[in-house]
């Protein structure tokens, strides 16, 4: 660690407990919404690949979304490069990545339980 970044990690100590509610938070945004993208899915009947994409677009969106309206203000206004999530979670992937895949379970279950209830 250089000189420059132990300053800046007394000046701007990262605190742990934000950290987590920040996860938390983000865990559950992105639960709730996967269900809803599930119900989505249901509905309109999507198979296969398709309801993956749709899955996959519409997290891609919601995660978009959130570091548009939230993260990206704070992060830029502190001076951090564009896309940097440091200031709000430990690493870049618990922001970018690791959210979508904790949702798929969710939406896996409510699209084929309204996939199921539209069909019959």
């Amino acid at each position: 660690m250089s000189r420059q970044q132990e300053r800046e990690a007394q000046i701007y100590p990262i605190v742990s407990e934000a950290v987590i509610h920040n996860t938390k938070i983000l865990t559950n945004l992105q639960n709730v919404t996967a269900s809803l993208f599930g119900v989505a899915a249901g509905i309109l009947g999507l198979e296969s690949y398709a309801g993956f994409l749709f899955y996959f677009a519409f997290a891609t969106l919601v995660t978009f979304l959130t570091y548009v309206l939230r993260i990206a203000p704070e992060s830029i206004s502190a001076g951090l490069p564009l896309f940097d999530t440091s200031r709000f979670f430990r690493r870049a992937v618990d922001f970018w990545i690791g959210a979508v895949f904790s949702g798929l379970p969710g939406f896996i279950l409510t699209w084929t339980l309204f996939y199921g209830i539209v069909r019959a």
